[in-house]
């Protein structure tokens, strides 16, 4: 959906430049751009009706100030309105009960929903500095529990054991029993799912309520399901009462078809969004960052938050204090610079949270190129002995260079004009960091919040 209906707001926007104020044919033509994206993108035509609505009647009663064109006081009234829909701000988790604070997890199989029960245990763990305990309640799929137990473990929590052969109220009861005596904060109770909804699992999950008695039940949803997210939303939406929604995938093709219609199905707000496959890929789902995202405006403050978690403030002040003093910028600070990329997600990664505009003039560089050049750069430099990491000149100068560089490129599985390569890109960082002697480079990572120079970007 976002870039569906970023294409055409801004085709719209552009077609608007020369008019001066909003009219109704204007408002008209937007309508019509933004009810195909939203259909294209499989919400619900209740909710579609709904957010049209919504977006005309504010439209017709706008004012275009004098810094802003027709096209921009529509996009804004889209953006907000695409907020609103989603839930305005941000709801947090309820944990102010007695421990251990107990979070229910439903949705149907495939949804995502053991991965995110460790996610969310990571989150609670690294955010609200909570004792977290999970289990698993799915005895109809042979490999639950045991996934569980895998991803508690990345996840840094621990997990209650269950068996196949145990009655989920059995498990329930026990796992209650354990994080009361063990004062746990949280437990997470991951229930079973199916492949559709079905009676026997309906009654079952609403037995696991009445005993369980959770602060929250959350609803774990695909993105990507679309139309489909909206009955299974129904479904349970009539079977519990639900407290918050958790958005699976939200790093797919649809960005925002069901977060759109989910939160108007159920009623209550989006807690959570899945953004990635890596254990700390959920986040606190924003809805007014969200929309910006759809609209393509991109999303600065998880961009910020990325860096600010990939970089090593640390390790940033000793190279500052390294070049400061006048020694060289060597092989291991641009492999350190290499690895704190890597941190924050890769260039892609990076990239994904620009704007549209500035993100597709950086795909035009070839992002999966220059992932790979990273990964080559990495590959030789680690090829070399520790003293030619320390000692760059070994490979510029000297008889012996040319004898080393073979060396290397074997090493490295690679061609000896990749080594040169890199030695080019390296030699230009070095000229970079002795330009920067004098408290420049302190200067400047404090002026981009600690962040680097970036390794592959310099050709």
């Amino acid at each position: 959906m976002a870039s569906n209906l970023t294409e055409r707001l801004s085709r719209l926007v552009k077609t608007m430049r020369g008019q001066s104020r909003i009219t109704e044919s204007n408002v008209q033509d937007m309508l019509r751009e933004v009810r195909m994206a939203l259909l294209e993108a499989d919400v619900a035509l209740p909710v579609v009706r709904d957010f049209i609505a919504r977006v005309k009647e504010k439209s017709l009663g706008a004012e275009v100030v004098s810094s802003l064109t027709p096209g921009q006081v529509l996009v804004s009234i889209v953006q907000k309105e695409l907020a609103a829909t989603m839930g305005e701000g941000i709801a947090d988790i309820d944990l102010a009960v007695q421990p251990p604070a107990i979070i229910l997890m439903a949705g149907l199989q495939g949804a995502g929903k053991t991965t995110t029960t460790a996610k969310l245990a990571k989150h609670l763990i690294e955010k609200r500095k909570k004792k977290v305990l999970t289990v698993s309640a799915d005895v109809y799929r042979p490999a639950a529990i045991e996934q569980l137990k895998t991803v508690t473990a990345q996840a840094g929590a621990e997990w209650f054991p269950s068996t196949p052969d145990q009655k989920p109220r059995d498990i329930a009861l026990a796992a209650i029993d354990f994080a009361k005596k063990h004062y746990f904060d949280v437990l997470l109770f991951d229930t079973a799912g199916r492949l559709a909804i079905d009676e026997v699992l309906m009654a079952e999950i609403k037995e696991l309520h009445a005993l369980l008695k959770p602060v929250e039940t959350l609803f774990v949803v695909d993105a990507m399901q679309g139309q489909d997210a909206v009955n299974t939303a129904k479904a349970f939406k009539d079977a519990l009462p639900l407290t918050g929604v958790v958005l699976t995938k939200l790093d797919g093709d649809s960005r925002g078809g069901a977060a759109l219609s989910v939160r108007q199905i159920t009623g209550v707000p989006i807690k959570f969004a899945g953004v990635s496959e890596k254990i700390d890929g959920l986040e606190v789902f924003d809805a007014e960052r969200h929309a910006g995202r759809v609209l393509g405006m991109g999303d600065i403050v998880a961009l910020v938050e990325e860096v600010q978690k990939g970089v090593d403030i640390e390790a940033a002040q000793k190279l500052a204090e390294k070049v400061k003093s006048g020694v060289d910028f060597d092989f291991n600070d641009f492999l350190s610079q290499i690895s704190q990329m890597k941190k924050m997600g890769g260039l892609s990664g990076l990239i994904d949270k620009l704007p549209t505009e500035l993100a597709s003039k950086a795909g035009q560089a070839d992002m999966g190129k220059a992932e790979r050049d990273m990964r080559r750069m990495e590959g030789i430099i680690c090829a070399m002995t520790a003293k030619e990491r320390r000692q760059p000149s070994l490979l510029m100068d000297g008889k012996s260079k040319a004898s080393r560089k073979r060396r290397i490129a074997a090493g490295a599985g690679v061609q000896i004009q990749e080594v040169n390569r890199m030695l080019n890109q390296f030699e230009q960082m070095q000229t970079m960091m002795k330009k920067m002697r004098g408290g420049g480079l302190m200067k400047m990572m404090k002026r981009m919040g600690g962040m680097k120079g970036m390794p592959g970007m310099g050709r």
